[in-house]
């Protein structure tokens, strides 16, 4: 280093900790972030599904039975909004398997996998708009642009395939924090997630290639090989003379995943070697549940190839009016599909090491809104998990009666994600990353593990 000039980055950690900031900047070697996170915990989970349900359902119609809602069904609610009005559920909610947890009859199928759901009721986050929530359900910030929850899980634990994304989010949302959901922010840009689209077909087809050009049609794997290794050797010699740049070592690895996915990544993504029985279970090839069937099923897919981080994407959930019709059709799009999704991991011993959660960025109203609707709601809802060391059959939390505010077992954001990354192994408040002259966490300075839901 010159020492007539101003340090780079790199220098400056290189100086500042012997090389400790270098180990965290090596992006390529996941391994090693492993240690730098002194995340030594007897993690159950090897891995997570995150079903995302962008709109932000309605939890006092789904999961959060309120018969006291029921009974006061058209009264005046003082504290609110002029002339707001309780609206009870129009849909009975019944007890599901052995555990009994109430379940809307919305909900039929997921209702019978009920013995390995963990129901959250004390969900509460920061505020009622849709961006701000669902960023802040990704990344534990609404103000700042922070890693996401997949890129630090990914960093801590690294990848179990090295020919596959450590992290991958299927049918992600355009708006409601875009890319931000599953960027890396200033973790190595190696654990961002690799978005890909999947859409509905016929039955047992793929509608179309859900990754675009993920085979070379012109040159062959030798060819490949020998330009790839020609452009690495010219991106190394380009990071000698700009000491400082980091994203020259993501770009190198970039270029070598693609390379690998090639043998792997579209075996997984084609669902036509699938038994009839079982594209029926996910209900592939019906109307209402083919493409959110596809995605559950390819979820089910990277799991079992070793991604650490999968997420699955379904919006549409913003009912500010006609919930009677609307509600019921987003909720048949995804029944079938999780309930064969859980009932598959299980039966396969995989749910056991998988993680699975479900939530949207917030709830709803328990009054009405236009008559047949409901507005946003931050102050209370629900999200469960299943498998990988949480309860079974639990609930955890509650919210009042009328099912506004969250009043029992309350869990932020920051305590949902402790709580992810503790099943996970990894410890929230040591997996920490140097920037801008602090350690950073997914959690903030926050962050409880809601250790009464762990089995």
């Amino acid at each position: 280093m010159n020492p007539f000039s101003h340090p780079s980055r790199r220098d400056a950690l290189r100086m500042l900790s012997s090389g400790f900031g270098m180990l965290a900047l090596n992006g390529i070697a996941a391994s090693q972030a492993r240690q730098l996170a002194s995340a030594a915990l007897p993690g159950r989970a090897k891995r997570v599904i995150f079903l995302c349900m962008t709109g932000a359902p309605s939890h006092v119609d789904t999961f959060d039975h309120k018969p006291m809602l029921t009974k006061r069904d058209g009264a005046s609610l003082s504290g609110f909004r002029r002339g707001a009005k309780l609206m009870g559920s129009p849909w009975a909610f019944k007890p599901g398997g052995k555990s009994g947890l109430m379940i809307s009859e919305l909900l039929p199928e997921i209702g019978k996998q009920a013995d390995h759901l963990c129901l959250l009721h004390g969900m509460h986050t920061d505020v009622p708009a849709h961006a701000q929530a669902t960023t802040k359900l990704h990344t534990g910030s609404f103000q700042f642009v922070r890693p996401s929850m997949g890129a630090w899980t990914l960093y801590g634990l690294g990848t179990e395939n090295k020919n596959l994304p450590g992290f991958v989010t299927l049918n992600p949302p355009r708006n409601q924090g875009g890319a931000q959901n599953y960027g890396s922010s200033f973790l190595p840009a190696t654990v961002q997630g690799m978005p890909i689209k999947v859409s509905g077909g016929q039955r047992g087809r793929r509608a179309q290639d859900p990754v675009a050009d993920i085979r070379n049609p012109r040159q062959s794997e030798k060819q490949q090989r020998a330009q790839l290794d020609l452009l690495k050797d010219l991106n190394k010699a380009n990071a000698r003379r700009r000491k400082g740049s980091d994203d020259i070592d993501a770009v190198i690895e970039s270029y070598e995943l693609a390379f690998r996915m090639q043998s792997e990544l579209p075996e997984l993504l084609d669902i036509t070697k699938e038994k009839k029985r079982t594209l029926e279970a996910y209900g592939i090839g019906e109307a209402e549940t083919d493409a959110f069937g596809r995605q559950c099923l390819i979820a089910r897919h990277l799991a079992e190839a070793g991604v650490r981080f999968i997420e699955v994407g379904m919006g549409g959930w913003d009912h500010h009016r006609n919930l009677r019709e609307d509600l019921p059709a987003k909720c048949r799009e995804i029944d079938k599909p999780i309930a064969a999704l859980l009932a598959d991991l299980a039966r396969s011993g995989m749910l056991e090491e998988t993680l699975v959660v479900w939530s949207g960025e917030f709830g709803r109203t328990p009054y009405a809104q236009n008559g047949d609707g409901r507005d946003h709601n931050n102050r209370g809802f629900t999200s469960w998990m299943a498998g990988g060391g949480v309860k079974g059959g639990f609930s955890y939390g509650a919210t009042d009666e009328n099912g506004i505010e969250a009043v029992e077992g309350r869990l932020s954001i920051h305590d949902w994600h402790a709580t992810i990354l503790h099943v996970m192994g990894l410890d929230h408040e040591a997996l920490t990353y140097p920037y801008a002259g602090r350690n950073f966490r997914l959690t903030d300075v926050h962050g409880e593990v809601a250790r009464d839901i762990l089995a």
